[in-house]
């Protein structure tokens, strides 16, 4: 099963660095020298870096070194030799394949395939199903598809989903008012 560990950024120096958006909690990890990750352009239709690359646009690319600049991840790989190849790799995603039953280090961390589809409840209450994790910025955040269809993001904290039950297919959300039913805690008004 492939994960996305990283979104190239832009091209930095004129060696073939380029930077890294994260999307994993461990970068160390996935992004160790000599280590191999698969590219997969914004456009499929564009190549890719040299020789590596197949008929799908994708590009399997060997990390030559990683460096942290001004709170990014710069990764030089060994099948990108200059400025001009990095820039066509911007805006790709970096994937990795990772078997299934993998669970990061850190037993409070999820790969997103282990979230989507769990079972959403508060209060002992079946509330919906988490669609998808969104990472963004300043905290992920957990789309869940409510009963009756309607989507609401509800921030991924421990203070707000204080148990996450694998065995189960379970996720916990703190009881909130308004957390899960937004149109509620509208309707209340201020007290």
């Amino acid at each position: 099963m492939e994960i996305v560990v990283g979104r190239i950024g832009r091209a930095h120096g004129i060696r073939g660095e380029v930077s890294i958006d994260l999307m994993t909690d461990e970068p160390e990890r996935r992004f160790a020298s000599g280590s191999s990750v698969v590219v997969v352009p914004k456009d499929p239709s564009s190549a890719g870096a040299g020789s590596a690359t197949s008929a799908r646009g994708r590009a399997t690319l060997t990390i030559r070194a990683t460096r942290p600049h001004q709170g990014r991840l710069l990764v030089t790989f060994a099948e990108v030799p200059d400025r001009t190849a990095a820039e066509a790799l911007r805006g790709s995603r970096i994937v990795v394949d990772v078997d299934p039953a993998d669970r990061p280090d850190d037993p409070e961390e999820f790969y997103d395939h282990q979230l989507e589809g769990l079972k959403v409840v508060s209060d002992g209450v079946e509330r919906g199903t988490v669609r998808a994790v969104l990472h963004l910025p300043v905290q992920d955040v957990l789309a869940v598809e409510r009963v009756d269809g309607t989507e609401v993001l509800v921030p991924f904290v421990s203070a707000l989903v204080p148990e996450v039950d694998l065995a189960a297919g379970l996720v916990h959300v703190a009881d909130v008012a308004g957390l899960l039913d937004p149109e509620q805690a509208e309707d209340a008004g201020p007290t």
